[in-house]
């Protein structure tokens, strides 16, 4: 399965209404479970706090992009996430983060993750593609930037 193939129209919300950790990851989980990608809100949610205890998995930049493996999972998925106010989201640069990506996959899964993190990470470390992120109006402009 490619990065691509892992979002959504359903999962992308462009005005996220969160303004703090807790309530983005809330938020993003809950769009994995009005989806039908998870099935046990909290279980999942647990798996990223865990994940979250090791170190923040906001990268810098206005970037987060947690991240957990569950059996709460049914399928890989990412959730994209924009707030424009920006969430303290204990960054490694100490600012807020913007731009959130969401990933979810099976307990079974093995590097599925760690590939689309991987390749999220590498895309966003270019300027003009987070422009193009911060911009995005509809799934479309914003998938244009993973094809």
């Amino acid at each position: 399965m490619s990065t691509k193939d892992m979002f959504s129209k359903e999962r992308v919300n462009f005005n996220l209404k969160a303004s703090t950790k807790n309530e983005v990851l809330d938020e993003l989980i809950d769009m994995m479970v009005a989806d039908g990608k998870v099935i046990d809100k909290d279980k999942f949610k647990q798996a990223v706090l865990k994940r979250e205890e090791e170190f923040s998995t906001g990268i810098g930049m206005g970037i987060a992009i947690p991240h957990g493996k569950s059996d709460a999972v049914k399928e890989a998925s990412i959730v994209f996430g924009r707030s424009d106010k920006g969430i303290d989201y204990q960054s490694m640069d100490d600012k807020p983060a913007h731009l959130f990506f969401l990933i979810g996959v099976p307990q079974e899964s093995s590097d599925l993750h760690l590939r689309a993190l991987s390749e999220i990470s590498r895309k966003l470390m270019h300027s003009d593609i987070r422009e193009q992120l911060f911009n995005a109006q509809s799934f479309e402009e914003f998938i244009k930037v993973f094809e």
